[in-house]
């Protein structure tokens, strides 16, 4: 696992991005529908059924932003994508939004020529084992084989973290989390390490979730969220504006079940401005003024969403922690409607 080749992936990658289209808007509405990067499968976040619907925390904002776009949440299509994958993918035009559990990173905003919308979810990196290894923190995991994504921030920050302690350990290269799942399981690998939130994610896939802990020890800091191409700031506010609007509704109790109601206006004019009835700012992006009323009513707002496919109701269990909104004392906190 050497930076130079990791990094070396990105410019080329990045080369690959200068020709994106400034025009991503226009090529949606054309082709009648949005390609949305995501996850190959993982409960929670991103995977399809027997019938090959998706559904999880990350296509819930693809499904958001074609709402936005089409007033129409079914107008999708899902590109499931590796870690090695994901950036030629959006690149090349493959796909028109990439959200598919990807850190903001300095290279990748930069020599990837990708821009991140926002972080719609704050994670950070950890380790599972089997229950009956013994372990119970990543500092005793010293010589262990570990399974890990290749193309991912997790490969440098395992290095970091065991050059820190001191400690050596065998990378098993997987290329999905289906693969690392099939490898921890057959035990192939001492441990599985990515984001804490991907880790609850697989676990709760297990027969025997209760067989498998996740060690305490959070070793990065791993902001996720969506990214477009660089060179199309009219696609970039669309769908940053989009996660803002499910953020900044439910920071504002407007629901799925409210929301055509609170679109008749209300006392709040920031509400107002959010949902059309003041202020004109879907025009600004180019789309309806009743944009947001749409993406809220595809699948909630942030905290309906969140509950709803990885909360602690949910077999993944997560609870909101930074994820709780700035009032709540978490991070999310949506820029202002006006």
């Amino acid at each position: 696992m050497k930076k130079t080749v990791f990094f070396g992936a990105l410019a080329a990658a990045g080369l690959t991005a200068g020709i994106a289209s400034a025009a991503t808007l226009d090529d949606v509405k054309a082709r009648g529908v949005l390609n949305c990067g995501v996850n190959t499968g993982l409960v929670g976040f991103a995977a399809p059924d027997a019938n090959g619907n998706w559904s999880g925390f990350d296509v819930a904002l693809c499904k958001a932003v074609a709402a936005a776009v089409f007033g129409d949440p079914s107008k999708v299509k899902y590109v499931p994508t590796t870690g090695q994958t994901r950036f030629t993918a959006l690149a090349s035009g493959e796909v028109d939004v990439l959200v598919r559990n990807t850190t903001w990173t300095f290279s990748r905003d930069t020599d990837l020529k990708m821009d991140f919308a926002g972080v719609n979810y704050y994670d950070g990196q950890g380790f599972m084992v089997h229950k009956d290894s013994g372990i119970t923190s990543a500092k005793e995991l010293d010589g262990a084989s570990v399974c890990i994504q290749t193309g991912t921030t997790t490969e440098l920050n395992l290095a970091d973290y065991f050059k820190a302690n001191g400690m050596s350990y065998q990378p098993i290269a997987i290329d999905s989390n289906a693969e690392g799942e099939q490898q921890y399981i057959a035990g192939a690998c001492d441990a599985y390490t990515t984001d804490a939130s991907g880790l609850a994610a697989t676990r709760a896939a297990f027969a025997d979730p209760d067989n498998h802990i996740i060690l305490p020890e959070i070793i990065s800091k791993e902001p996720l969220g969506p990214a477009v191409r660089h060179g199309d700031s009219q696609w970039l506010d669309i769908v940053k504006w989009t996660l803002y609007a499910l953020i900044a509704a439910e920071e504002y109790g407007v629901t799925s079940a409210n929301v055509e109601e609170l679109a008749k206006g209300t006392e709040n004019p920031e509400v107002n401005r959010l949902l059309g009835v003041e202020g004109g700012l879907g025009a600004m992006t180019g789309l309806p003024n009743d944009w947001a009323v749409h993406a809220i009513k595809a699948g909630g707002n942030y905290g309906e969403i969140f509950a709803a496919t990885i909360g602690e109701s949910t077999p993944i269990g997560l609870a909101r922690g930074l994820n709780a909104q700035w009032t709540q004392g978490g991070l999310l906190y949506a820029m202002p409607f006006r």
